[in-house]
């Protein structure tokens, strides 16, 4: 039981599961001040808005990041769960009465739904690298949105009708979707198949050579991503409605591709921070920005793209990032801690240090007879 005790030790690191506790207790915060009634309805709604954006960001940065593919279609993927999600939850919601479950089952056939296409479409398109898949995947997008677009049975060029869910409780769905999709991510790298998939991502070549299956973890990559972009368009089609399809354009793929880079390539905290900090930020442009400067909004939002693309890359603020990191905190912080301890330990008046006329093991209970004191047996003796 030690040993199993000292090796679950070595082997757990928090760093492993910071991400989903942090994200985890966010969320108990979040339920306690909705049912005391400090949240808003549009800041719940903006919560269900970040929840699926971390989704987005996290499985997107799985291709880009960790397998080092460029895709541009993940909007495509969204569009069909959005769809397909929202088309199976109004159909089967006549016979199911509880919300709840219909929403967990369109997320799981809007997921697949996308999976599938995600097959179809990477089998060929994985063959390709650089800028002929980001080509690819970018077509893929566009052809989903404007399939959509003329089918009358998705509502046609006005949207599809969807039965938008409680949005006091969605963000709660929502969040333990997130949750769901950090755990398996991040059990998946830190597995011998993560291995493999940044293996392929650093060299190709020597991959093969190592006799990893590069097609077969390329398509599986490719799959998982685009299921759990599903998932978030399920969730954003019972956000709103109704689900246009002007909603994954080629520039919410970018927008997408931006929350991975500004992140960190290969970063799911970084993902997760990045995505929280851009939606709020077009939520908070939305919001002040209305009327005739409206037009305005998109021009800030670059404006603040571009300067943290710059504070991020520029090595004029290395020294300032390194200085006000996390990292750089928490290190600091630990070697004052340590300094503090040495300290102590030198310390002259330390109570080992001190010599005390009293030995440690003497008997000062009064008692019991003192060695040096005179029997009285002897006194009588003498008299």
């Amino acid at each position: 039981m030690a040993g199993f005790a000292s090796n679950f030790k070595k082997q757990f690191k928090f760093k492993y599961i910071v991400s989903w506790v942090a994200v985890l207790a966010a969320l108990i915060v979040l339920i306690i001040l909705n049912n005391a009634g400090v949240l808003s309805r549009s800041v719940t709604g903006l919560l269900s808005r970040i929840a699926y954006s971390i989704i987005l960001a996290v499985s997107l940065n799985l291709v880009v990041g960790f397998l080092g593919e460029l895709s541009l279609g993940h909007a495509g993927f969204m569009c069909l769960g959005a769809y397909i999600g929202s088309f199976f939850a109004n159909s089967i919601s006549q016979s199911i009465d509880n919300k709840l479950i219909v929403l967990i089952l369109a997320m799981l056939v809007g997921g697949v739904v996308a999976c599938i296409f995600g097959f179809i479409i990477g089998l060929p398109a994985l063959r390709l690298k650089g800028d002929y898949l980001a080509i690819v995947t970018l077509a893929f997008g566009e052809i989903v949105r404007n399939v959509f677009k003329n089918l009358d049975i998705f509502g046609g060029a006005m949207g599809y009708q969807s039965k938008p869910y409680n949005t006091k409780e969605l963000y709660i769905v929502a969040f333990v979707a997130v949750i769901i999709v950090l755990i398996i991510i991040q059990n998946l790298i830190r597995s011998k198949h993560g291995r493999a998939i940044t293996a392929i991502r650093d060299n190709e070549i020597a991959a093969k050579a190592m006799g990893i299956n590069v097609t077969f973890y390329k398509l599986f990559v490719f799959m998982l991503s685009a299921f759990f972009a599903g998932v978030a368009g399920v969730i954003y089609g019972h956000f709103t409605t109704p689900v246009l399809y002007t909603t994954f354009s080629y520039n919410y793929s970018i927008e997408i591709l931006v929350m991975v880079v500004l992140g960190g390539m290969g970063s799911i905290n970084g993902s997760i921070i990045a995505a929280t900090l851009i939606t709020i930020v077009n939520f908070a442009l939305q919001s002040k920005l209305s009327g005739d400067l409206a037009a305005l909004r998109l021009l800030i939002y670059a404006l603040i793209l571009i300067i943290v693309v710059i504070f991020n890359n520029a090595p004029a603020f290395k020294n300032i990032r390194e200085r006000f990191s996390i990292k750089s905190i928490i290190d600091s912080r630990k070697a004052r801690n340590a300094k503090s301890q040495a300290k102590i330990s030198d310390d002259d008046a330390k109570w080992d240090r001190i010599e005390s006329k009293i030995k440690n093991d003497t008997i000062l209970t009064p008692d019991l007879p003192h060695s040096d004191a005179p029997d009285e047996s002897d006194s009588k003796e003498g008299k």
